[in-house]
């Protein structure tokens, strides 16, 4: 019997539906990881774990960024829009009803509270903070902090204009400052705050997202910060329903 030109898989769910591919993007989908994470957490060799993540990487789902508290390390990150895009694409290529919905943040049943946490407080905490209060509403209650605060930088002043929020009365707040406080969670930016994050009591979700300083990079960095801010903290918001948050 002769196969028709419908009855292969599409790309995606070949690539993916490997389970340890899956396992892989499932912890990627939570957090930004690097390798000996990866390793510990799916109990599976490095040179295993490595080769998948070299396909995830071939395939479009999956990049790496040099860590910038250790340059020979480095954190890989799952491309949820490219994901979403290929699922449905896949949905569709089943039957041209299926597709996906993103779920909206009226679905967080209890309010949040997340904390955002770099080195300076003086640009992506700042501006994950503003970005989060604007998409969330009252459903979250966003706040950010630093280990170095240093004073707010006018180029995430200026950015966040264009998105409609103005944050340019806002201080830059020690990480010490919510010592003692409950979040549901507390998500770092930086590389190297995520090295010296503190415990917080209540077991809140941590999460890191590996994100280049745009301090000293010019204007044009800021706005990729934000437009990226801005897509993950859409997944995120989608993740805080699904939590029961």
């Amino acid at each position: 019997m002769t196969e028709g030109p419908g009855s292969a898989p599409p790309g995606f769910l070949r690539l993916a539906g490997h389970p340890l591919r899956w396992r892989l993007l499932t912890e990627l989908a939570r957090s930004d990881r690097q390798v000996r994470e990866l390793t510990g957490l799916l109990g599976q060799p490095q040179s295993l774990v490595s080769y998948h993540l070299s396909q995830l990487r071939a395939g479009g789902l999956v990049s790496a960024r040099r860590s910038s508290a250790d340059r020979r390390d480095a954190y890989y990150r799952i491309d949820l829009t490219r994901c979403g895009e290929l699922l449905t694409d896949t949905g569709r290529a089943l039957h041209p009803g299926l597709g996906l919905v993103p779920a909206p943040a009226e679905r967080i049943r209890a309010r949040t509270r997340v904390l955002f946490l770099c080195t300076g407080n003086s640009a992506r905490s700042q501006m994950a903070e503003a970005l989060l209060g604007q998409l969330g509403g009252d459903a979250v209650e966003a706040a950010s902090a630093g280990s170095q605060p240093k004073p707010l930088h006018p180029d995430a002043v200026l950015v966040m204009r264009e998105h409609g929020i103005d944050i340019g009365g806002r201080r830059a707040k020690h990480l010490d400052t919510f010592a003692g406080q409950r979040f549901g969670y507390v998500i770092s930016l930086c590389d190297r705050v995520r090295e010296i994050c503190p415990e917080f009591p209540g077991h809140p979700q941590m999460i890191h997202w590996s994100i280049a300083d745009p301090s000293g990079e010019g204007y044009p960095a800021f706005r990729r910060v934000a437009a990226e801010l801005r897509t993950r903290i859409g997944f995120l918001l989608g993740l805080i329903g699904q939590d029961g948050g």
